[in-house]
């Protein structure tokens, strides 16, 4: 208890004079707004703070309550939020902002359980909430947390099989008094001073507390298991166009990668490229497909995806599910990037 009471101290005392002003961050004595600590947090999943803090301003000047957002149409939060990817996000955003409207009065819970019961809140974004909204005693560890403790405590077992022990260890420096700050300074910690690489030692506030930098292994830590190579998967897309010069683009399931999103019509994507007629049989609509010279790349999170594009005009009606747009009104829809790149080869071979 009392390294816990030291090392805090100090690192709360640097929080003080150090703080990074974020756009979401409240004013020094004053409880952050839950509705915006969550905000920030789903946007900052897997994204960095220079790419989020547009997004954050936007969605909070459209959407200032949680009430307001509930309200808006999938449709429109899946446009605002092009550009930042992981589309899952969004959706589950959405679906939050509707469960608390309706469950919890327009309010966030205090508790962790029933924070981690509403959708797309896991338990870091839950420590989260309730640390730095609530200030009660919770640990979120995020990927600066996870350095600094791993730093802090020598630990070298790689990630993932030492994030268990990393998570424990980090609990055991959250402090009573403050726990918010304290959470926030773990995470200004990480992302100014202990860097992944070179850290700045000599400007740490708990320097002579850790141990990974009295054994010359800062740097070196945490420590990765090698990383599995990254697949290949193909796909065919389709451009058709009518003779009025519209183009054929279709909604993705909800569920899954990119859901609720609209795309330009294609096959399944897979480990094998396809032949000709096999991709045609996926076609929506019977024409003379050419193929356009090159291929679209797109890198996902677990896999590399290459699309070959054939085009085609039609006259044919299009069953339901198809929207025709010209291509000039295309950023009224809510394109993830690997279709806009589609779009792009497309407009560069016509």
């Amino acid at each position: 208890m009392t390294r816990q009471r030291d090392t805090s101290g100090r690192l709360l005392r640097w929080y003080d004079h150090h703080r990074r002003e974020l756009p979401w961050r409240a004013p020094p004595g004053r409880r952050a707004e839950p509705y915006r600590v969550w905000l920030s947090e789903i946007m900052l999943q897997q994204t960095t703070v220079a790419a989020v803090a547009p997004y954050y301003r936007h969605f909070l000047k459209r959407w200032p309550t949680i009430r307001e957002l509930a309200a808006a149409e999938l449709d429109e939060v899946l446009h605002a939020w092009q550009g930042l990817g992981y589309y899952a996000r969004a959706r589950n955003l959405h679906k939050c902002a509707r469960a608390v409207s309706a469950e919890h009065g327009g309010r966030f819970p205090e508790d962790q359980a029933a924070l981690l019961a509403l959708p797309g809140i896991g338990p870091y974004t839950a420590a989260a909430i309730a640390a730095i909204a609530f200030d009660q005693v919770a640990t979120p560890v995020d990927g600066n947390v996870e350095r600094v403790v791993a730093r802090l405590f020598a630990v070298a077992e790689p990630a993932p099989a030492g994030k268990p022990e990393l998570r424990r260890l980090a609990a055991t420096l959250t402090p009573v008094r403050r726990p918010g700050d304290h959470a926030q300074a773990m995470m200004d910690l990480g992302a100014t001073i202990c860097l992944p690489r070179g850290p700045l030692c000599d400007g740490c506030p708990l320097h002579d507390d850790c141990q990974a930098q009295k054994q010359g292994i800062a740097a070196q830590l945490p420590r990765r298991s090698p990383k599995r190579q990254r697949p290949t998967r193909h796909g065919v897309a389709f451009w058709l166009r009518d003779r009025d010069g519209r183009l054929l683009l279709r909604r993705r399931p909800e569920e899954g990668l990119l859901g609720g999103m609209m795309e330009v019509p294609g096959t399944p994507w897979r480990e094998e490229p396809w032949g000709k007629d096999e991709a045609i049989a996926h076609a929506p609509a019977t024409a003379e497909w050419r193929e356009i010279a090159g291929t679209v790349s797109h890198v996902f999170t677990h896999f590399r995806l290459e699309l070959t594009v054939r085009a085609a005009v039609t006259e044919e009606p299009i069953g339901k599910g198809g929207i025709w747009a010209m291509p000039a009104e295309l950023g009224r829809y809510a394109l993830p990037t690997a279709m806009k790149k589609v779009v792009r080869h497309a407009l560069a071979a016509d």
